[in-house]
């Protein structure tokens, strides 16, 4: 009895030190984490503008004196407003309607500041051009600036390989006028690269807003 409990030891002993080879010579290989969607740095930004030009005129930093700050930041990148502006006005009296936009609904204007309407809208365009790399989305926020305003700026996100001028919506929240600048920054755009490039993109699916120069009311 005691020599069986002896040789099953010996065999526990032996099997251990054989799997414990194979597993030395044999690693199990572990699986990699996957790459996480990542927001870029200023780095990455000022690289992909000058190299592949991404951004069109680029500021390769802060422009603050006297402005309101534009150009490359630590994660991301503040655009200008250009001088061109369509503001709402209800004279006509028309309806805001996304299916059939009704262009009277705006006035035009073209100058180095202008006033948007207590509670009313305005819409603009950046003074820079994009163009959005396949395995990259934007994403716009604010700037603290006209956010303690009440000034709140409207950009929905750059597509993959979306390309143009950036068409701005901006909202006065407040019961009085609220004054923008033309050629100062407006807001900031964060770029978040995916962990690879998307099956279709802006470009391959023929977006209606592709290369849009000047203001691009509602498409259907």
């Amino acid at each position: 009895m005691l020599l069986d409990f002896y040789a099953c030891c010996q065999w526990n002993s032996f099997a251990y030190k054989m799997a414990s080879l194979a597993l030395h010579q044999n690693p199990r290989k572990t699986k990699e984490p996957s790459k996480k969607m990542a927001i870029k740095s200023d780095r990455w930004i000022r690289r992909m503008a000058q190299e592949h030009g991404m951004i069109n005129p680029f500021n390769d930093r802060q422009v603050r004196e006297g402005v309101i700050s534009y150009g490359v930041s630590s994660y991301g990148y503040d655009l200008r407003v250009a001088d061109e502006f369509k503001i709402f006005t209800n004279v006509n009296s028309a309806i805001v309607d996304p299916k059939n936009f009704d262009e009277r609904s705006f006035v035009s204007v073209q100058a180095a500041s202008i006033l948007v309407p207590p509670n009313s809208f305005a819409l603009a365009r950046s003074v820079e051009y994009f163009k959005i790399p396949r395995d990259v989305l934007t994403i716009c926020v604010g700037k603290s600036t006209y956010a303690r305003c009440g000034i709140i700026v409207n950009v929905t996100p750059f597509e993959p390989e979306w390309e143009g001028f950036v068409t701005l919506e901006i909202s006065n929240s407040t019961p009085l006028p609220a004054k923008i600048y033309s050629n100062e920054g407006l807001c900031q755009i964060l770029f978040f690269q995916g962990d690879e490039p998307c099956e279709t993109s802006y470009k391959d699916k023929q977006g209606k807003y592709q290369k849009q120069t000047g203001i691009v009311l509602p498409k259907l």
